[in-house]
């Protein structure tokens, strides 16, 4: 029960990583607020996150797009109402947006991903932050993932805004650090959710050959159990992982549960964070 009392946000957790957050939250003592865009989803989300909840706990929700500021300032509103702080804000919800090579897409879909994974990020973190400036220890956990790490060929819009959040998180971490308030990134693993049907669904002559392969195999292994990702997500909106700040942090690579002892060397140097190689970096004497 190691958030006892304390207040979340989970944004996208009707199914998959943020339905698995919520459960996870609520599990370790936590209040929760709900959000997707789709009424029935989270209907049914709300029973199941309700079902793990131990008794007194509080199980909140409500359809909201994170793209529409009208819907975010009703999230914070209904938080605001319910609990007078924020403690914990996950920002789960995105999609992949269109797939193809750049100059075919589809530009409105291309543009409504952007809306979704960046904007619907930086709303929820702009007006969620008075509340969690309430907080005694506030923590803001984006979600991000392989997008914001390399390329991904004909998934433009899902690489450029992963990557993008991972950087507006740093900066919003430096940003509210002398007000206690923590921001980490977190890369969940492969996960066989419904993101992963889009892939298969629209094929390798969409998607490309590689990609597809790679999917077509996560299909096949079963993927990263979301349950890891909530697991570190649990960590980082607990009080065992004050001060670490500013990382984006892989769920199934990184040490994460050895941090505490780790401590000085997240504080004081780039470590999972994001960052140009130059030559020296790879053993190269020339630049």
């Amino acid at each position: 029960m190691i958030l006892k009392d304390r207040k979340a946000v989970v944004t996208g957790s009707s199914q998959g990583l943020g339905l698995a957050i919520a459960v996870a939250f609520v599990k370790n003592g936590a209040d929760v607020l709900l959000c997707a865009r789709n009424r029935e989803d989270l209907a049914r989300a709300h029973e199941t996150v309700k079902r793990a909840a131990p008794e007194g706990t509080t199980v909140l929700s409500l359809t909201a797009d994170v793209s529409v500021e009208a819907d975010v300032i009703r999230m914070a509103e209904m938080a605001r109402d319910a609990w007078g702080r924020v403690d914990i804000l996950v920002s789960n919800a995105g999609v992949y947006g269109p797939k193809g090579p750049i100059d075919t897409v589809d530009w409105p879909s291309w543009c409504q991903a952007l809306a979704v994974n960046l904007t619907g990020t930086v709303l929820c973190c702009r007006l969620f932050l008075p509340l969690l400036k309430l907080s005694a220890r506030g923590k803001i956990i984006l979600l991000s993932g392989g997008g914001a790490t390399k390329p991904l060929p004909f998934l433009s819009a899902y690489a450029a805004s992963k990557a993008a959040v991972v950087r507006f998180g740093e900066t919003l971490a430096e940003e509210v650090r002398s007000v206690d308030i923590d921001v980490n990134m977190v890369a969940p693993g492969a996960l066989n959710t419904r993101l992963l049907d889009e892939v298969l669904d629209a094929g390798p002559g969409v998607v490309g050959e590689a990609f597809y392969n790679a999917s077509l195999k996560q299909k096949g292994t079963g993927g990263t159990p979301p349950e890891r990702g909530a697991e570190l997500c649990v960590y980082l909106a607990g009080e065992q992982s004050n001060g670490i700040t500013g990382k984006l942090i892989s769920a199934v690579w990184d040490p994460w549960e050895q941090f505490e002892r780790r401590l000085d060397d997240l504080q004081k140097t780039d470590i999972y964070t994001l960052r140009r190689i130059v030559p020296s970096d790879r053993g190269k004497t020339w630049g």
